[in-house]
C-alpha cells in the first residue's frame, strides 16, 4: 500500500500539469473529457485518503488480538521461558550449524496454562529435542496472563537448539556466528 501511496502522490503531482489534448473543436473536446478528469481526480483522492487511514479495528472478544499484541506477548512468553531456564540458554551468538530447529505453536488458556502444543516444523531427526521442548514449555506454565485476554491465546516461536542441549528462542535470539 505504501508504494501505491507514493505512486498516487506522483500521479497527483503530474495530474495538475497534464494538458488536455487539443482537437478541432476545443469546446467539445473539453466538455467530452471533463468526466474523465473528474473521475481521475476522484480516484487519486480516494487513493490518497486510503494511504492515511488506519485499518478498521476488530471487535474485542475471544481470540481477537492485534498482530502487535501477539508479537509483544511472544516476547513476554520467551522472557518467561528464559527466566525459568537460565542455565539452559545459549549465551552469545549461536554457531553456524545448529543441531535442531523447531517451530512450535503454543495455545494457552486464560490462566496461562498450556492447552495445546502444535508443531509447525518439528525436528524429526531429533525426537529427544521435540520431547524436551514440549517438557520445557509445559514446565514453564503458568505463562503470564496478558491483560484483557478472553478465551485462548496462541503464539508461535522458533526454537534454535545447539548440540550442547542449550537453546535460544528466535524472538530473543542473539543471532548466529558466521563460518
Amino acid at each position: 500500500m505504501h508504494i501505491a501511496c507514493q505512486q498516487g502522490l506522483r500521479f497527483q503531482d503530474t495530474l495538475g500539469t497534464m494538458a488536455e489534448p487539443s482537437s478541432s473543436n476545443p469546446s467539445s473536446a473539453r466538455h467530452g473529457r471533463h468526466w474523465l478528469w473528474r473521475g481521475m481526480a476522484a480516484a487519486v483522492t480516494a487513493l490518497l485518503a486510503a494511504c492515511g487511514s488506519t485499518p478498521p479495528s476488530t471487535p474485542s472478544g475471544a481470540g481477537a488480538s492485534s498482530p502487535a499484541a501477539v508479537r509483544e506477548y511472544r516476547q513476554d512468553a520467551a522472557r518467561h521461558i528464559y527466566a525459568r531456564n537460565q542455565h539452559r540458554i545459549y549465551q552469545g551468538k549461536l554457531p553456524p550449524m545448529l543441531y535442531a530447529i523447531g517451530v512450535l505453536e503454543v495455545e494457552l488458556d486464560r490462566n496461562g496454562g498450556v492447552r495445546r502444543l502444535h508443531w509447525l516444523r518439528a525436528p524429526t531427526h531429533a525426537p529427544e529435542v521435540v520431547a524436551e521442548i514440549e517438557r520445557t514449555v509445559r514446565a514453564a506454565a503458568p505463562f503470564p496472563n496478558p491483560s484483557g485476554m478472553r478465551g485462548k491465546l496462541s503464539y508461535t516461536d522458533t526454537w534454535l537448539w545447539d548440540k550442547s542441549g542449550r537453546f535460544q528462542l528466535d524472538t530473543l535470539s542473539e543471532g548466529q556466528r558466521g563460518e
